[in-house]
C-alpha cells in the first residue's frame, strides 16, 4: 500500500460526507490530514513526477516512524481498566483514536468504539445502537429525545453530530439508518463515509 492510500484513502470520506466530529473545533485529525497530504501530493505530481514520489516515500518513512511510536505507546500504557486512568483518557480522546484506528493500533473492537462516540456526544444528541452489520458496514441507530424543539433542522443537526463521532471512533461504519425510538419501519440511509482499507503502515 503507498503512503498516499494509508494517509489519504483510508482517512479522506466521500464528498458530501460529514467531517470528524474534531471538524468542529480546532484540532486536527487523521482525516482532515489525509485530505490535505493527498492535495499536496496531487499539486506535486503534477509538478514533478520524481519530486512526487520522493514525497510519498517521505510520507511512508514519518508513518512508519510514527506508527512505531504509537505502538510503543500503548505498549507501555498496558490493559488496565481504570475508567480515570490515561490509558482510558486516552481512548477517549477523538484525535488519539483516529490516530491508533488508522495504525490499527486500538485495542477496542468496532463495537466498544462505536460506544464510545455516542457517549462522547449523548448529553447533547443521545442515540442508542440498534444493530451493526459488521458485512456491510451499516449501523443502525434508534434516535432519543435531546429535549430539543424537535424542528428537523434541529434534528438533521443532531444526526450529523453523532454520525461525525461515529466517523471518527469507528471509520468502518460505512452508512448509518436512523429511526425513531419505537419506531421499526424501514428508515432512509444515509451515507456518511466509504470504508476504508485496512489501515497498515506500508514497509
Amino acid at each position: 500500500m503507498s503512503a498516499r492510500t494509508t494517509t489519504a484513502q483510508a482517512a479522506a470520506p466521500q464528498a458530501g460526507a460529514p467531517q470528524g466530529a474534531a471538524a468542529h473545533g480546532t484540532a486536527p485529525n487523521a482525516e482532515a490530514t489525509g485530505r490535505r497530504i493527498e492535495e499536496a501530493l496531487d499539486r506535486l505530481a503534477q509538478r514533478d513526477r520524481e519530486a512526487s514520489a520522493a514525497a510519498e516515500e517521505l510520507v511512508r518513512v514519518l508513518m512508519d516512524f510514527y506508527g512505531a511510536g504509537l505502538a510503543r505507546i500503548m505498549r507501555l500504557m498496558g490493559s488496565g481498566t481504570d475508567d480515570d486512568g490515561p490509558r482510558s483518557a486516552l481512548l477517549r480522546d477523538e484525535l488519539v483514536t483516529s490516530l491508533l484506528v488508522l495504525h490499527d493500533l486500538h485495542p477496542e473492537d468496532t463495537a466498544a468504539r462505536i460506544d464510545r462516540a455516542l457517549d462522547s456526544v449523548r448529553r447533547q444528541h443521545p442515540a442508542e445502537v440498534g444493530e451493526f452489520d459488521a458485512d456491510s458496514g451499516a449501523l443502525r441507530l434508534h434516535a432519543g429525545d435531546s429535549g430539543g424543539c424537535g424542528c428537523p433542522s434541529t434534528n438533521q443537526q443532531a444526526q450529523q453530530a453523532v454520525e461525525a463521532a461515529v466517523s471518527c471512533f469507528a471509520p468502518e461504519v460505512t452508512s448509518v439508518r436512523w429511526e425513531a425510538a419505537g419506531d421499526r419501519t424501514e428508515p432512509t440511509l444515509l451515507q456518511i463515509s466509504r470504508r476504508p482499507p485496512t489501515a497498515t503502515t506500508a514497509s
